[in-house]
């Protein structure tokens, strides 16, 4: 991939992830898992749910930020390293791209049927209140748009270091 190219899509990617940060730090700062539970139709079987939500929301927030980091480190560089850049482009995917869309508490799936006809491609195990539910879509769209871009790293980026370290 040209440099040039490489270089728009650090700096795609570390808009989009220093705007997910924000986003879940701020709702994390403001929301409480007593204040979510209570706020359900049902309390005791929201318990276990919301924790898992808030504790996957808190490794995503955990990684986007370690992410994120790197890709700053990666543009502010004097000389822009290619190499370190495709490897931070690699854990954006991995660590936090994939993160987003199979959360470990399976609190909400994918279905991607839903995104060809319009509507929303995430589908909540269970009703949650609608500012997670914001959230949640609204960090899916910034989310979507990464995987489209960064997808080159899912099997090229390891192909690629498989080639150098065999020779």
């Amino acid at each position: 991939m040209p440099e040039i190219q490489l270089k728009e899509i650090c700096e795609e990617s570390y808009h989009g992830l220093k705007k997910v940060c924000r986003e879940v730090e701020k709702f994390l700062n403001s929301n409480t898992l007593a204040q979510l539970v209570q706020s359900s139709p049902e309390p005791e079987e929201y318990d276990e749910y919301y924790s898992n939500y808030l504790s996957d929301l808190r490794h995503l927030l955990v990684n986007c930020e370690n992410a994120y980091e790197r890709l700053g480190i990666c543009l502010r560089r004097a000389q822009f390293n290619k190499e370190f850049a495709e490897e931070a482009l690699y854990h954006v995917y991995h660590s936090c791209v994939n993160l987003f869309f199979y959360p470990k508490g399976e609190v909400y799936e994918e279905d991607g049927r839903n995104s060809y006809t319009g509507r929303d491609a995430i589908i909540f195990r269970k009703e949650v209140t609608p500012p997670l539910k914001e959230l949640t879509l609204g960090l899916s769209k910034i989310f979507e748009y990464l995987r489209d871009e960064l997808q080159y790293y899912e099997t090229d980026y390891i192909t690629m270091k498989r080639m150098s370290a065999a020779r």
